[in-house]
């Protein structure tokens, strides 16, 4: 509309060829303002924010029906030509709400009253009348055009106002929460391109936060592995997440700064919605961490091989004591000398235990692996503790084996897998003796099953069982389930810590079954290896190594 009044004046213009006067069918101010109008709409339909367009709307509207309004007056409201336009302009004042419609016809009715009793232009009934169809009427028309479907439009602006606002409450909230976190937090979309980093993340890889966004996340969060090389795409935690969206969690990678600073960090990947939409992660400096951790190593390591000498020193005089051929002590002091000798193995085998723990920690356990008969291996195992099982009156199965003629033997298939026979030793024996010590009655079963790819060993009792709180944690150093059925069961929490190491060290997998009060079963599952891959590892393997 103001382009139309613009081109009539400038027809108007041009027509006449004259300078500009009162006369031209268009008056200069009202298309000054035409001008106005016309630009603000234009820049307002393209560079308008979409949260501000409805108050720019009604800005442009009401200067649109200031600039009519001042055309009707400078071309006589009642004989104007314009009086449509104006028509047209009202009709839609109800659009934009009861408050423009009120001062629509407030503005109206002031107009009326100043011409009636102030200048004396409407005289005539028929000119008021004319000014009530033209100027009124519209108006009132507009509100009943507009009243019905403005009300629910209203209640729905409210609920999206309402749930806008409580967004944003949450959105603001959240932030705080991210921003407050110790911990670097990134979040990142289905291209890996960063929309999100809070203050720690900044402080940890040195990169500032409008720098970082809307950049890939590789060129900011620089991953390395163990060896510091970049970590490629089957080891970047990040892109494992937004491939799978599965959930990763490493202690193994090392992140370089933006100055070039190698940190160790503990890196937390999380999916963000559908499969590739985006990820969250969250990472920390734990060099220091890690730093204590190898000292606490290096001293438990140190002050378990300096202790090892005087318990072996403590644990032969104890067997000489005991010796009748080097000793002669009578009953009451033999016992007591027994449970000195219990206690001094007990503490040797923690002291042992603990040493194996800090070569696992600090990379200086060696794995040596060798192609080993999982059935016959185990078997010999199973045999050395058919004395302890019967002590406590249990039943220990290996069901790999028959009987025939009292004689045992395996059966087939036969499963062949490359470990270091000395960790796997210690392994089955620590499973087996946990399980004579927690089943009080009943029977403990060694089984081995496996198929074309995977070899799985089993032990399963019908002891006390392990509470669903507890499995979580029993993998864990120190931890032991604490309830009246354990407490007089002696133990270090150090044992299934180390297995759980141990198997890891030899590629394999530990976990447990149980139900509180029925038993439980430990698993490890090895790599199963095939016959003619066996015979060549053990053909090319050297003699001094067998």
């Amino acid at each position: 509309m103001s382009l139309f009044l613009v081109g009539l004046f400038a027809f108007g213009y041009f027509a006449s060829g004259e300078v500009v006067t009162a006369d031209f069918l268009v008056p200069f101010p009202v298309a000054l303002v035409s001008v106005a109008v016309a630009v603000a709409s234009i820049s307002a339909y393209l560079f308008a924010p979409s949260e501000k367009l409805a108050q720019i709307t009604l800005a442009i509207y009401l200067g649109l029906s200031a600039n009519v309004a001042l055309l009707l007056i400078l071309t006589h409201p009642i004989n104007s030509p314009f009086i449509a336009l104006w028509i047209l302009v009202s009709v839609f004042a109800g659009l934009f709400g009861t408050r423009t419609l009120i001062g629509f016809l407030v503005g109206v009715n002031i107009y009326l009253v100043s011409q009636l009793f102030v200048f004396h232009q409407l005289d005539a009934q028929s000119d008021i009348l004319i000014f009530v169809l033209a100027y009124e009427i519209p108006v009132l028309a507009s509100w009943l055009i507009w009243h019905h479907k403005s009300h629910p439009d209203t209640q729905k602006d409210k609920a999206y106002s309402e749930l806008v606002r409580e967004l944003s409450q949450v959105a603001n909230k959240s932030e705080i929460v991210i921003n407050a976190i110790n911990d670097g937090v990134v979040a990142v979309d289905s291209q890996g391109t960063i929309q999100l980093i809070n203050p720690a993340a900044q402080s940890i890889i040195g990169w500032g936060k409008q720098d970082a966004l809307k950049l890939d996340y590789k060129s900011v969060i620089k991953l390395l592995n163990k060896t510091g090389e970049a970590v490629n795409e089957n080891t970047d935690p990040i892109q494992q997440v937004l491939r799978t969206n599965n959930p990763v969690t490493t202690n193994e990678l090392q992140l370089e700064t933006s100055s070039g600073k190698k940190l160790l960090v503990s890196v937390s990947a999380s999916p963000v919605g559908q499969i590739g939409a985006g990820a969250i992660i969250v990472f920390r400096d734990i060099t220091h961490e890690k730093e204590e951790e190898r000292q606490q190593a290096e001293f438990i390591s140190t002050a378990s091989h300096e202790m090892r000498t005087p318990v072996a020193t403590i644990e032969g005089y104890l067997g000489l004591a005991l010796n009748p051929n080097t000793a002669a002590i009578d009953e009451k002091a033999r016992d007591y000398l027994t449970k000195a000798s219990a206690s001094v193995k007990h503490l040797g085998n923690l002291f042992q235990d603990l040493l194996d723990i800090s070569r696992v920690e600090d990379g200086r356990l060696k794995n040596n692996p060798k192609v080993v008969d999982l059935v016959a291996f185990v078997g010999e195992i199973v045999s050395t503790f058919d004395a302890r099982a019967k002590e406590k009156g249990l039943v220990l199965m290996f069901k790999p084996t028959t009987q025939q003629n009292g004689i045992g033997h395996p059966l087939s298939p036969v499963y062949y897998v490359d470990v270091d026979n000395d960790h796997l030793r210690e392994v089955v024996s620590n499973l087996i003796e946990n399980a004579i010590k927690y089943t009080l009655k009943g029977n403990v079963t060694v089984d081995i099953i496996g198929d074309a790819t995977h070899a799985t060993l089993s032990v399963h009792d019908t002891g006390i069982g392990i509470p669903k709180e507890d499995q979580v944690h029993l993998f864990q150093k120190f931890y032991r389930v604490d309830n009246s059925d354990t407490r007089d069961i002696g133990g270090t929490g150090l044992g299934l810590y180390l297995c759980r190491r141990l198997v890891e060290t030899m590629g394999g997998r530990l976990w447990l079954e149980s139900l509180y009060g029925e038993g439980s079963t430990f698993l490890v599952e090895f790599t199963r290896l095939s016959h003619e891959e066996a015979t060549r590892k053990i053909e090319t393997t050297p003699a001094d190594m067998m």
